[in-house]
């Protein structure tokens, strides 16, 4: 609903500590009281989302390909750092996410609907719009019952329903990534291929993972790339001016993931530098998501720095990740 990793830990703070002040008054239905508590919890957390928006200066949050055309290979002033970027999630937040689908009209997975590209697509979405999405299309709730949540009537909702489905059929299905479990051995190799080009400034190895039309973003610079050529020569002159680089493999939105350290020869250390979040389709990838924001570090359990002597310590992160 938020966008925002930051954003959605205070929101969860926020549904527990309301839900813990007002839980003397909430009565369970007498049908089916596990049920009754759980639509309680997420009228809370729905109502904490929407104050949220609606205290926003910006309801929307973004990624670069979503703002403008794609460009040539190269950055042109400074990142834009009044743009409210979208934030990746941690994998390791999400353990024990259920993914069963509650009844056949749910239209997007748990597992979807925590991926950039869906993420992306409905935060183009009116606050109340997105709700109803998430509510009926996502948890598979009937439209009277999302009615009831967000107050207003059944044909309201369907309404709503209507227009976030048709602005996402324009917005995502294009998008849309497949849908898998885990990895198969051979995009486990893929990512191999894919660290070991990062590692070694290797653009022909590099290139060669990429699909001929794969997108690279990178908030929070506006610019962004599309094709392997395009993408390769702007990363063969970004790496002649960067110092060597450490991949970690994470995970995040449900999506395979690389932590980027480079190491700076001045502090004798390797700085937190980044985090890829990729998009796989079927033997290569097709898109990069790029955050240049090593605060996020911390969030998925990453220090911000190692020092020089630390090689050994990555390498065995690395294998254990």
């Amino acid at each position: 609903m938020l966008g925002s990793l930051h954003e959605a830990e205070d929101g969860v703070q926020e549904t527990w500590l309301r839900a813990w002040r007002s839980f003397s008054s909430f009565e369970a239905g007498s049908s089916d009281e596990r049920e009754s508590f759980r639509a309680w919890l997420y009228r809370i957390a729905t109502n904490v989302c929407l104050n949220a928006l609606e205290g926003r200066k910006h309801q929307q949050r973004y990624l670069p390909d979503q703002l403008g055309p794609a460009g040539p290979p190269k950055l042109d002033g400074g990142p834009a750092i009044d743009v409210p970027w979208l934030e990746p999630y941690p994998d390791a937040n999400l353990e024990g996410f259920a993914d069963a689908a509650p009844n056949p009209e749910v239209r997007y997975t748990a597992r979807e609907s925590v991926q950039l590209a869906f993420v992306a697509a409905i935060q183009q979405l009116p606050p109340r719009q997105r709700a109803a999405l998430m509510l009926c299309d996502v948890l598979g709730w009937a439209s009277a019952e999302a009615a009831t949540l967000l107050g207003g009537s059944t044909a309201s909702i369907n309404s709503a329903l209507q227009r976030a489905r048709e602005t996402l059929s324009h917005r995502y299905s294009d998008r849309r990534p497949p849908l898998k479990s885990q990895t198969t051995p051979a995009q486990q190799k893929l990512l191999g291929h894919y660290l070991q080009a990062w590692e070694g400034h290797d653009v022909d190895g590099f290139v060669a993972v990429l699909k001929e039309d794969a997108t690279a973003v990178m908030p929070p610079w506006l610019q962004w790339f599309i094709g392997r050529e395009v993408i390769g020569t702007f990363f063969a002159a970004a790496w002649k001016t960067c110092g060597g680089l450490h991949l970690v493999p994470t995970s995040a939105n449900g999506q395979p993931a690389f932590a980027i350290y480079e190491f700076s020869g001045a502090d004798k250390r390797w700085n937190a530098h980044s985090i890829h979040v990729l998009t796989l389709e079927s033997d290569a990838i097709s898109a990069m998501t790029l955050f240049l924001e090593p605060r996020l570090f911390h969030d998925f359990g990453l220090p911000q720095f190692l020092p020089d002597d630390a090689n050994s310590g990555l390498r065995n992160l690395s294998h254990n990740s």
